[in-house]
């Protein structure tokens, strides 16, 4: 993700979905995954507002350890089955990893950052398994 200014667009993206979430009053939780970490920056809670500030400090690097993030989000969403529980999965489509779809997860997204010359359509197919919505930056 931190080549092609494609990190810059998922901050950017994240913090529009965290506005919306913010303005409908949601919860929210943030997962974020590089190297083989996979860290909760934010618990699981009601949306505030959010800034510059508070993405900027989201890195990029090293692999992605996709099926441990995607395990850590499953044990998130069914913590909380009283709402509808959404998951937005932001990647590059790079992980060769092909996880599950989320069981607690009613509606999933998965959001393609991909820009490679040689398209590996990773995150695309990923969608498709997991009969989730698709979108292309």
């Amino acid at each position: 993700m931190r080549n092609d200014g494609n990190l810059a667009r998922a901050k950017g993206l994240l913090l529009a979905l965290m506005q919306e979430a913010y303005q409908r009053r949601d919860h929210v939780a943030l997962l974020c995954f590089a190297g083989e970490v996979v860290e909760l920056r934010l618990p699981p809670r009601r949306a505030s507002a959010w800034n510059d500030d508070w993405v900027a400090p989201i890195a990029a690097g090293g692999g992605t350890p996709l099926a441990l993030g995607v395990q850590r989000a499953e044990q998130l969403l069914a913590r909380n089955e009283s709402r509808q529980r959404w998951l937005w999965l932001l990647t590059d489509g790079r992980s060769s990893e092909s996880p599950a779809r989320p069981q607690a997860a009613d509606v999933a997204c998965v959001v393609d950052f991909e820009a490679a010359r040689l398209p590996l359509h990773r995150a695309r197919r990923l969608a498709a398994q997991w009969d989730a919505r698709y979108l292309a930056v």
